[in-house]
């Protein structure tokens, strides 16, 4: 007998629910505009995403959409986006980690010991750091998964275990420059394979960057018209074509305005590339593979996932072994930013990356969740400090919004679950 896991159906979406194309009864978190049913708990982040850029541009008279900018804030940002990739996967399990931070700071000591002290090859030291960040995610992983230890006493530890770690090999200096080929990856541009193309008044613009851009998009249309045809092959429920088109031309359009704006600076940072590869990687794994489907399973009702086969013992260590490596990439991006790994390396990195899976979407409880959630959550406290530092507002109200922003994010969560219980 096969069962349904949180994968299986959209968030907010009642099993057994009848009808196609918006069709049933009325469910909780969602609203009706003008005869179209709007999931809030799924499309409110992306919503919320829009206002808050329109609002700093008009605060910064255009300034925050400058191509220079744009590009600043990926650049900027990169490491956060990559935590909150692996920060996801173990939100929807249930589970959290507080360790990311330090184990950035211990995997961009590590590299900078063997490329700087020791002269290793950078392909051979960049494979070693992110083996180490595996080990250092199996070692918390064994604990959480095997011994019965709760992730957040063994992600505690861990927080404190390697920034000691960092410290020793570090002391109180940094250790640096890296090879070229690295900073390249955590600063360069690509280059115009192509050359330029004329775009009027808005300046000439690298062609191969521009291309990568209607490939990207062209990937996203197929994907979400399979994802929405097999929803209605099983009887699920979809949004009506009309609202599908629009969030379609509205994708779209948001991708090609990044591209354009990034393809007139110094074309696409390799930073983005990677982190495309990830999200791509990711969201697959997450919603179209068994291995991801148990991780919703987990999250959603540890218990009927034990009764269904889920080996949760391993999923989840595999869960922590994941966010090891993304960390250790992490570590070396961030370092390869300032070229040089410092023992301050990583500091609240893990708030960030929590911040963004919840700001993205994610149930405090776990099992709710998406990959392009936590990235455009974290895209969002990028956007709100970029934004507030240019009107030249003070550190401690910046963290004033950015606390009242994760606070909103998880309150609505809440309410929603609430909403959701009162109409059973």
């Amino acid at each position: 007998m096969s069962s349904i896991t949180p994968a299986d159906v959209p968030a907010g979406t009642a099993t057994g629910a009848k009808g196609v194309d918006g069709e049933g009864p009325r469910r909780p978190g969602r609203v009706s505009l003008g005869g179209v049913s709007l999931n809030l708990r799924s499309s409110g982040i992306y919503i919320a995403f829009a206002l808050i850029i329109v609002l700093f541009s008009v605060l910064t008279d255009g300034a925050l959409l400058q191509p220079q900018n744009i590009s600043n804030i990926i650049v900027q940002n990169s490491y956060v986006l990559i935590l909150a990739i692996g920060m996801i996967l173990v939100i929807i399990a249930g589970h959290i980690d507080l360790s990311v931070g330090s184990v950035v700071a211990v995997t961009g000591a590590l590299a900078a010991v063997l490329m700087v002290n020791m002269g290793v090859a950078w392909p051979l030291a960049l494979l070693i750091t992110l083996v180490a960040g595996a080990l250092i995610g199996a070692w918390q992983g064994y604990w959480i998964a095997y011994f019965g230890i709760p992730a957040f006493i063994v992600t505690l530890a861990g927080m404190l275990l390697f920034r000691a770690l960092t410290l020793t090999v570090l002391g109180n200096q940094g250790i640096g420059p890296f090879p070229d080929q690295v900073r390249t990856l955590a600063n360069g541009f690509t280059n115009g394979y192509l050359g330029n193309i004329g775009l009027g008044p808005l300046g000439g613009a690298d062609l191969f960057s521009l291309l990568i851009g209607l490939i990207a998009i062209a990937g996203m249309l197929v994907s979400q018209l399979r994802t929405r045809n097999a929803r209605k092959g099983y009887g699920q429920a979809v949004e009506p074509m009309a609202l599908f088109a629009l969030k379609m031309t509205a994708g779209a359009a948001v991708i090609l305005f990044l591209v354009v704006q990034l393809a007139r600076f110094k074309n696409l940072p390799w930073v983005l590339v990677l982190l495309a590869v990830l999200v791509l990687g990711y969201s697959m794994l997450a919603g179209r593979t068994v291995f991801g489907r148990q991780i919703y399973a987990i999250g959603g009702n540890l218990q009927a996932a034990v009764m269904s086969g889920v080996k949760v013992k391993s999923v989840v260590f595999w869960i922590f072994v994941n966010m090891g490596v993304l960390s250790a990439i992490a570590g070396i991006i961030f370092a390869g930013r300032l070229n040089q790994a410092g023992p301050t390396a990583g500091n609240s990195f893990e708030l960030d990356a929590i911040a963004a899976a919840f700001i993205g979407g994610a149930a405090v409880q776990g099992g709710v969740g998406k990959v392009a959630g936590a990235i455009t959550g974290g895209l969002i406290m990028a956007v709100i400090n970029n934004g507030m530092s240019l009107i030249g507002s003070p550190s401690e109200r910046v963290m004033l919004v950015k606390g009242a922003v994760l606070l909103a994010a998880v309150a609505f969560d809440v309410w929603t679950k609430r909403r959701a219980g009162g109409t059973r």
